[in-house]
């Protein structure tokens, strides 16, 4: 009889938060910061990659990103991925290098940016059920395979389903925490 693995599951789960934790860093309140360009993906060379397989991004000044760009033939599809990331960024071409001022924090920007957060929160909730419903689907399988017993098969799906009301709320609380940060700085 082989049961289920739930560290798996959780691992999964886990790997939920730290994509939406990774996502999070990107959303700089104010203030640039190389990892605020982490989410964006450029199309090149006929596959979607992150911005920093085709370029350097760079901290020039307080308020200002630069992303020098290897290849020339990508400045149009770099400054195209930056002003479609939904980042609320306006990129602006410099030869080889784009140049990404980061907008003040106006009240509409607080607004858009928490938009955003909770766009990446419901992400990762998703992803959370996602391994739930797995989770679930593989404990009936090995339940109907005689893998497990029923009695068993209820205990771990209770066991699933604590680690998923767990990592929703673990989203939350992270979701709770940016959006505070947003509206503070």
């Amino acid at each position: 009889m082989t049961e289920p693995n739930m560290a798996e599951f959780q691992r999964r789960m886990n790997g939920a938060l730290d994509a939406l934790v990774k996502d999070f860093s990107g959303l700089r309140t104010g203030r640039a910061s190389a990892s605020l360009l982490d989410p964006v993906n450029v199309e090149a060379y006929g596959n979607m990659v992150p911005l920093s397989q085709v370029g350097t991004v760079g901290v020039p000044e307080p308020r200002l990103l630069t992303v020098t760009v290897w290849d020339k033939g990508m400045v149009k599809a770099i400054e195209k991925a930056i002003r479609d990331s939904g980042l609320g960024l306006n990129p602006q071409t410099d030869g080889t290098t784009v140049r990404v001022p980061i907008p003040e924090l106006n009240q509409e920007r607080r607004i858009e940016l928490t938009k955003v957060a909770s766009k990446y929160a419901e992400q990762a909730r998703v992803a959370v059920r996602n391994v739930r419903r797995d989770g679930m689907d593989t404990l009936k399988k090995a339940e109907k395979d005689h893998e497990v017993s029923e009695d068993r098969s209820k205990v771990l799906s209770d066991e699933v389903q604590k680690m998923t009301d767990a990592s929703i709320k673990k989203i939350d609380d992270t979701l709770v925490a940016k959006e505070k940060e947003i509206k503070q700085v």
